[in-house]
């Protein structure tokens, strides 16, 4: 009984803010369908929080990615494991993202002719780009005419571009550019804390947005969100019990695939328990060389796999933008959905705090998306949290196997055979 209230109290504490803001959401959305257009006077509560996360989106961008350059470590690693963990986990992203489109694809997340409502509650037109070379397109995303532009929540990939410079010229100037490096990397602490700030406002915001937001859509939009749960779990589950055993079954055959289920499970229920994959690396390490791998790939795989593969955030990018294509009754190209989704899970993965925010202005802004739609984004982000870091973590897992075996052979398992428990030894 008491290991259970203890279980409870973990799972609570970890799923505390998660718990909040769909309580939130959901209190909206009852408010919005009982009073139908008349909540939209909550909608200046709601603006608030949207105007809050504009305001801090550039210095949090600049600082953020300048910061993590400038303290970029240049780690040992053997090389032969790194290009095989690069090339990996560059194939097992791609395929998680077309994955994620016949997902989204099978079945429209939003009903058509909700557009209308829709622009008028951002009270902005969809602007659509006018028809340009790609040289023309690339070259007005990843940089602008004026240093004043940088500044602008439109400009985000000419800032993110901007803001790699800037963090590796500071490492350029060594002891000259030191002021400026713990200035950044200060400054960089204080947005953080800006942003923990403004998401106490979170629950509030959002729960005026989603009741102004049902008030003009009706439960067309509720269901489009129950949709993209549903499909997205779905999704998940297949990809879980059946593309990741057919990794497993390259990796190491029916032994292999007999060694991942038998050790998969902890990691698994360790990630919906905490919803992080930073909790996860402990178990997740463990079960990865009670499998056969050897150390020294477990201990880079794992690391570098927390923060540069997130198979479940890649799929949950393809959903954040067909939602918002289905919205906006835009078809975009599979190539764009597919480039996009992949910069955009990198933005996630490679910036802890704050990422997921990034991300979802780079999608906004690469596909020409109303910045007022961000809410949307952050809405899907809260609803599929579990089921992405399943997959996130347990992505890592079945990772690891396939570079084993391009490391060290099909009979990798044998060249590092797991420690025996104090049971199995007896």
């Amino acid at each position: 009984m008491l290991e259970r209230g203890t279980i409870m109290k973990n799972v609570l504490k970890n799923y505390k803010s998660t718990l909040v803001l769909l309580g939130s959401i959901i209190i909206g959305g009852i408010v919005g369908i009982i009073f139908k257009e008349k909540a939209l006077f909550l909608k200046p509560f709601g603006d608030v929080f949207i105007n809050l996360l504009f305001i801090v989106i550039v210095p949090l961008i600049f600082l953020t990615i300048t910061s993590g350059i400038i303290k970029m470590a240049n780690p040992k690693r053997l090389g032969k494991i790194m290009s095989r963990i690069v090339i990996i986990f560059a194939v097992l992203s791609i395929i998680s993202v077309l994955i994620g489109i016949v997902g989204a694809y099978s079945t429209k997340l939003v009903n058509k002719g909700d557009s209308v409502a829709v622009k008028e509650l951002f009270d902005q037109e969809v602007v659509m780009e006018e028809e340009l070379s790609i040289l023309e397109r690339t070259a007005s995303l990843i940089t602008v005419s004026d240093f004043p532009l940088l500044l602008s929540k439109n400009n985000i990939i000419a800032l993110l571009i901007f803001s790699i410079i800037f963090g590796f010229a500071i490492r350029m100037s060594n002891e000259k550019g030191k002021v400026i490096k713990e200035a950044i990397i200060s400054l960089n602490d204080i947005v953080l804390n800006i942003i923990k700030i403004i998401m106490y406002y979170a629950p509030i915001g959002l729960g005026c947005y989603f009741a102004a937001l049902i008030g003009t859509y009706g439960d067309s939009i509720v269901t489009g969100f129950l949709k993209t749960f549903v499909i997205y779990t779905i999704t998940c589950g297949i990809v879980f019990t059946v593309v990741y055993s057919i990794y497993a079954l390259i990796a190491g055959g029916k032994e292999g695939l007999k060694v991942y289920w038998k050790h998969v499970i902890t990691p698994s229920v360790t990630s919906i328990a905490t919803c992080s994959s930073a909790a996860c690396i402990p178990v997740n390490l463990t079960a990865i060389k009670n499998m056969g791998v050897s150390d020294d790939i477990a201990e880079t795989t794992v690391p570098m796999g927390t923060s540069f593969h997130k198979q479940g955030s890649a799929i949950g990018s393809v959903f954040k933008i067909m939602f918002l294509a289905y919205l906006f009754e835009i078809t975009p190209s599979l190539w764009t959905v597919i480039i996009v989704s992949l910069v955009a899970t990198l933005l996630v993965s490679a910036v802890p705090i704050g990422g997921g925010t990034i991300s979802e202005m780079l999608i906004l802004s690469m596909m020409s998306f109303p910045v007022a739609a961000l809410p949307i984004l952050t809405i899907i982000a809260t609803i599929i949290d579990a089921p992405a870091t399943l997959l996130n973590v347990t992505g890592d897992t079945s990772a690891s196997m396939l570079i084993a075996r391009s490391v060290d052979g099909k009979d990798w398992m044998k060249k590092k055979k797991p420690k025996k428990t104090k049971k199995e030894a007896k």
